[in-house]
């Protein structure tokens, strides 16, 4: 089998036109460069230079030869840088399980800075549920994924990194919607909107734990639409939601989203597996942590990091 070494020796020897300049060349010792060409000369059963006191140059075989080991070579080059890059997390692709919108707020902002920071690596978004996300990450065909509450999930590694405040979105023409702040009580005979589609379950059983404190049972209608189509329902008037503070930054004909008075303000944590050996993962894992450190502190400039615990959850 022709080594890379002999192609890199040929190709040396070529553009160089002797051995001493092409070992010069390659920092390698001209013994090893005229061995190296004279086995690989046996191997094929031909000669590829012609050798002379003035240098060396290619026979008519060894032009040919050079003709198709060349785009080889330079193909293999290309892996090799391809392949190191990808060892320092320079390229490679980071795929990301969300629930909330990506319109503004911390996750927006991760985003953000990882992609100046590391433009060659490709940001794969997908959106789901937690019970999906936390299956995809356990088999690797997600990274990592951004979820609400207390996550305990096998084998995961959790970092709690922001929280948001949860949000009621309601028409425009609503009566509650000339106030700036909302509380639960005031949610009591309210309509509810969910989704079917992820994160539409966290919002229901949101809604019935909230709600059961007043002793009453909420009107809840579960609608097979994505997220966009719930809230310009809403906006229609055909009922309420709630939403995260990221969904404030995108704005819906007839739209009003405000925020509640009470305690509910929702955790966002990271979670990936221990096992992941995706190099462009820990970099990406780096920046969450770097950024939640920043906002907490409101120290733009000072990097740091948050903890990081294995948590193992009955689910």
């Amino acid at each position: 089998m022709i080594e890379m070494a002999q192609l890199r020796y040929v190709v040396a020897a070529f553009q160089s036109g002797s051995f001493r300049r092409a070992a010069d060349r390659l920092n390698a010792k001209q013994s090893s460069i005229s061995r190296g060409i004279q086995a690989l000369e046996d191997q094929l059963g031909v000669s590829l230079f012609e050798r002379s006191p003035a240098g060396v140059r290619l026979t008519d075989a060894g032009r040919r030869f050079l003709a198709n080991a060349f785009p080889a070579l330079e193909q293999l080059e290309i892996a090799e840088r391809l392949a190191s890059a990808a060892g320092r997390a320079q390229v490679g692709t980071v795929r990301i399980g969300i629930l909330t919108s990506l319109a503004g707020g911390f996750l927006r902002e991760l985003l953000s800075r990882y992609s100046r920071k590391y433009p060659e690596v490709a940001i794969d978004v997908c959106d789901g549920g937690s019970d999906d996300h936390l299956a995809a990450i356990q088999q690797h065909r997600l990274d990592i994924a951004f979820l609400t509450g207390v996550i305990r999930s096998p084998h995961c590694e959790v970092a709690e990194l922001w929280r948001e405040r949860v949000h009621v979105a309601l028409c425009k023409e609503h009566p509650l919607s000339c106030r700036r702040k909302l509380e639960w009580a005031d949610l009591r005979n309210e309509r509810f909107l969910v989704t079917r589609i992820a994160p539409g379950t966290e919002v229901y059983n949101y809604i019935i734990r909230r709600i059961s404190t007043y002793s009453t049972y909420p009107k809840i209608e579960v609608r097979h639409v994505n997220r966009d189509t719930l809230l310009n329902l809403v906006s229609l008037g055909q009922g309420i939601t709630l939403a995260s503070a990221a969904w404030s930054e995108v704005k819906f004909p007839g739209l009003a989203i405000r925020p509640l008075t009470d305690d509910d303000i929702l955790p966002f944590s990271a979670v990936w597996s221990a096992q992941n050996e995706n190099p462009a993962l820990n970099n990406f894992i780096r920046t969450a942590q770097e950024l939640a450190y920043r906002v907490r502190n409101k120290r733009p400039n000072c990097p740091g990091k948050v903890a990081v615990h294995s948590r193992v959850i009955e689910r």
